[in-house]
């Protein structure tokens, strides 16, 4: 299966959208369930962790039935295998936790990857590889003000702040300079895992609605 997202595309539009979803559960037929429910409620770029059974079924179902405009990507991918079942499953994207060699290869493979990263050291590393933008794992250590200083010394660095980021949280990562926010447990709850999808879309509503609405100059400022 063709894979119509270039690193370029993908870096554009989680710069655009400011979210990433990320789906990790105890039952592939529900990770994909919940994967297109928060596609359907606005969310573009959404990962399924290789943690989860029969998650490259769930990949196949996504890739098959995503809205216009949305993408599914992998998460916890760590090894240039698993950079080829993805990819044959129809993944669009890879992420991984650490600097697994899955980032040279997707690079070598012009697949865009997210890396995870926590220090300088691995920031910079994680670039090296090819990496297509870097995921701050856990966010949540440094929370931030860490982002902030770590961008300071690599302002040319894409980050996506992943690890303990919530609705109150999001806003705080954007501001230092994140891209994006990746969003697990505070978006799905137990979704991944067959829970109830209702909340999982009112949650994923409120984070779309706080994205769209980052940045935009106050009415009563226009006036």
């Amino acid at each position: 299966m063709e894979n119509t997202l270039t690193p370029e595309l993908l870096l554009a539009g989680i710069q655009e959208s400011r979210l990433v979803a990320i789906v990790r559960g105890t039952d592939g037929g529900a990770a994909a369930k919940a994967a297109l429910a928060a596609m359907e409620e606005g969310f573009r770029y959404v990962e399924i962790a290789l943690t989860t059974p029969r998650a490259l079924e769930a990949i196949r179902e996504v890739r098959a039935a995503a809205p216009a405009g949305c993408f599914v990507g992998a998460g916890t991918v760590l090894t240039a295998q698993d950079v080829a079942r993805v990819a044959e499953a129809g993944g669009q994207f890879m992420v991984t936790p650490s600097l697994a060699e899955s980032i040279a290869e997707s690079a070598r493979l012009a697949l865009p990857v997210l890396a995870g990263a926590l220090t300088p050291s691995e920031a910079h590393e994680a670039m090296n590889r090819g990496a297509t933008a870097v995921k701050l794992f856990p966010a949540s250590i440094g929370g931030p003000g860490y982002l902030k200083a770590l961008r300071d010394p690599f302002p040319g660095i894409p980050f996506i702040a992943v690890g303990g980021v919530g609705l109150d949280e999001a806003a705080g990562y954007w501001e230092a300079g994140a891209i994006a926010v990746g969003l697990g447990g505070p978006l799905f709850g137990d979704a991944g895992s067959g829970g109830d999808l209702a909340p999982m879309r009112e949650r994923a509503r409120g984070f779309v609605t706080l994205a769209a609405g980052f940045g935009r100059p106050r009415a009563e400022s226009l006036q």
